[in-house]
């Protein structure tokens, strides 16, 4: 939930620093500047609750601004994401410089590590949230038959599929079914297998890559609420990542059938996949898109898509044979192409 009151507190200093611009915009633009310092407004004198991620796992350290569960309920999570895409796509160098400039000091970014490490280089903010990596920043390990992480982030769960659930969070698990808009035939095919849930926060990297080689079968877009997917709305929202939009791509790999699943969340203006770009269809109602005509194949570690703005990724896998690293434990960081997993012997 970091990024949407990054992007209000940011944007609602700059209004009142850059009057006069505002008065020579067409009255669209205005207008969205009234709405959205309206929605600043709102949520400000409800009230945030400010504390840090360090306090939820004992591995981060960003500052982040939650607004409590109860709270995301009530908000209009379309108006919110279409307002924080909005800006986040927008050029105005003085705008698009101070968002950059001030995401990367309240993160700690490592830009050393981007392609391009000039934080003016970026055309957007989303341009920026979604750059490359240098070649080498992200080495993946030399034995070709380990499972790698596909992104940057912190482990949220991982384990077996347990009679067609997973565990989410405290008391919390949601069904495979219900992952799967209702795909019952799919969610049978998984129901024995593993899964893993990485939550990507606000400083990480933010393109998703293959865990192994895979050939895509299917990809699903399933619309839904946008709630964030901090820890504290995890452990309240039941079934949280069954009910956020999400887009599911199924590939067939060495080690049978593998989903990788980008779950949307509050501000995550959009979701894109290397094969299709945003994907985000007008109509608002599950896709089902077959690839039996068209060979998509991705190899380990390939970008695979990107969010622009953050969310969380969950990987399955419906062989039991496959199992995770016994080291990896829930809170645990990790980097994209650190291995994760392995088929047992």
């Amino acid at each position: 939930m970091y990024q949407s009151n990054f992007f209000l507190f940011s944007w609602s200093n700059l209004l009142f620093n850059h009057s006069q611009e505002v008065v020579a915009m067409p009255f669209m633009l205005c207008l969205q500047r009234i709405v959205l310092t309206s929605c600043i407004l709102l949520t400000a004198g409800i009230g945030f609750s400010e504390s840090s991620i360090a306090e939820q796992t004992t591995v981060q350290s960003e500052t982040t601004y939650s607004i409590p569960p109860y709270l995301q309920r009530l908000l209009p999570h379309q108006l919110i994401n279409y307002l924080a895409y909005s800006i986040a796509e927008k050029k105005w160098p003085w705008l698009k410089n101070h968002l950059i400039s001030d995401f990367i000091a309240k993160n700690n970014i490592d830009m050393s590590e981007a392609l391009h490490e000039n934080p003016e280089h970026y055309q957007s903010f989303n341009d920026f949230f979604t750059r490359a990596l240098k070649k080498g920043a992200r080495p993946l390990p030399e034995d070709p038959d380990l499972i790698i992480s596909p992104v940057d982030g912190t482990f949220s769960q991982m384990g077996p599929i347990e009679n067609g659930r997973i565990f989410q969070a405290k008391q919390h698990n949601y069904s495979l079914s219900a992952l799967f808009a209702g795909n019952n035939q799919l969610a049978d095919r998984f129901k024995h297998g593993l899964f893993s849930t990485i939550y990507l926060s606000p400083g990480d990297y933010h393109r998703v890559h293959m865990p192994t080689s895979g050939t895509l079968k299917q990809m699903i877009y399933v619309p839904g609420s946008l709630y964030s997917v901090n820890a504290e709305t995890t452990n309240d929202i039941e079934g949280l990542y069954a009910r956020n939009e999400r887009v599911i791509s199924i590939f067939e790999t060495d080690y049978g059938e593998m989903a990788v699943i980008m779950v949307g969340a509050m501000v995550v203006g959009s979701m894109e996949t290397v094969w299709e770009g945003p994907v985000k269809p007008l109509s608002r109602q599950i896709t089902w898109q077959s690839y039996k005509n068209r060979t998509v194949y991705l190899g380990r570690g390939d970008e695979m898509g990107r969010f622009k703005l953050g969310s969380t990724v969950i990987v399955l896998f419906a062989n039991p044979e496959v199992d995770w690293l016994q080291h990896h434990l829930p809170g645990n960081k990790i980097k994209m192409g650190v291995p994760i997993g392995s088929a047992l012997d």
